[in-house]
């Protein structure tokens, strides 16, 4: 298949991934970050059939991501990881009824029309203003077609879209879930790790660390008045193993793609699933933020995207760089 963009170790494919994937090399993938389209939410691309998320039914839509996880699981080397971004929704609280699969259309010049807190139209099995954990059903349908459900990451939001609800609490988080394709895997823990301690920088007080959750140590300068540099510490030089709560703010883009994740959020998955030079995976690549990140932290890249505008957004922002790295937030 001849890809639509290929530059600077970086290759974008327009079509639909199942078709994509399979022509790749087996075994040739490090990492795989990715956001597929939301259950119902809005189409891209109306009309086609193999636009994912407008399937009739839950159950079909899932059956679809585990059938798209099996493809990148043939690419993804035997020691690599998933790090795939969900949000969830409510069944029937959208206000106006859904088209038939509970799908609005989307119009990329504004937003796609609707909001994700709009919730979906009717849901078998579900009440209406059920929450339906579909984050929770496809990371269990992965898990038991042999994917290792290592992580669920919480992505806080400090300034989520605001909702007009009064019978519950504003949504603010959306799930990262972490899955990897054999029990023992790559996974750079140094990379991410957080609040290095440096003699440049000082060491925690007592009172920070209690507030970590670090216990104190024999040596400890609070406790016996001995500089010991951290060695006995709960916190070391590298800094402590990276949370499962990452408080990321949403990044606006000026362009059409209304849907990208923050590069901030996608920046540790990267840094920890894979080594300057390794090949990164977005089988729902969009406008490219998988892409970008990769290509600024020296590794190698292959997004698919079935709508070739949004492929074509990605290339410019590829060539422009025109995201800088934020500081991934701890």
């Amino acid at each position: 298949m001849t890809p639509s963009y290929e530059h600077a170790g970086i290759t974008l494919y327009s079509g639909d991934c199942l078709t994509v994937l399979p022509q790749l090399a087996a075994g040739s993938v490090q990492c795989c970050v990715t956001s597929p389209p939301y259950y119902g939410l809005r189409s891209y691309l109306a009309g086609e059939a193999a636009e994912i998320g407008t399937e009739e039914t839950l159950s079909a839509y899932v059956a679809r991501l585990v059938n798209v996880f099996r493809a990148v699981r043939r690419v993804l080397r035997e020691d690599g990881t998933v790090w795939l971004n969900l949000g969830d929704s409510y069944a029937g609280a959208g206000g106006t009824p859904a088209p038939p699969g509970g799908v609005r259309p989307g119009n990329p010049e504004k937003n796609g029309g609707v909001s994700d807190r709009d919730g979906l139209g009717s849901v078998a099995g579900r009440k209406r203003k059920d929450l339906i954990g579909i984050p929770w059903l496809v990371a269990f349908a992965l898990q038991a077609d042999g994917w290792w459900l290592r992580s669920d990451i919480i992505w806080a939001k400090p300034a989520p879209m605001p909702e007009s609800v009064t019978d519950r609490p504003t949504r603010s988080h959306e799930y990262l879930f972490l899955l990897a394709r054999a029990e023992r895997y790559f996974y750079d823990a140094a990379a991410i790790a957080e609040r290095p301690w440096t003699p440049a920088r000082g060491y925690p007080s007592w009172a920070e660390r209690r507030a970590l959750g670090e216990p104190l140590r024999r040596g400890d300068p609070a406790v016996s008045g001995h500089v010991n540099h951290g060695a006995g510490w709960g916190i070391g030089p590298a800094g402590r193993n990276k949370r499962d709560v990452w408080t990321v703010n949403s990044a606006s883009f000026p362009d059409a793609h209304f849907a990208t994740y923050p590069p901030a959020l996608i920046t540790p998955c990267i840094l920890a699933g894979s080594r300057p030079g390794d090949l990164v995976l977005d089988p729902f690549s969009g406008a490219g933020t998988t892409m970008l990140v990769a290509k600024q932290l020296g590794r190698r890249g292959i997004g698919i995207d079935l709508n070739p505008a949004y492929n074509a957004m990605a290339a410019r922002r590829l060539a422009q760089d025109v995201l800088p790295l934020e500081e991934p937030a701890s």
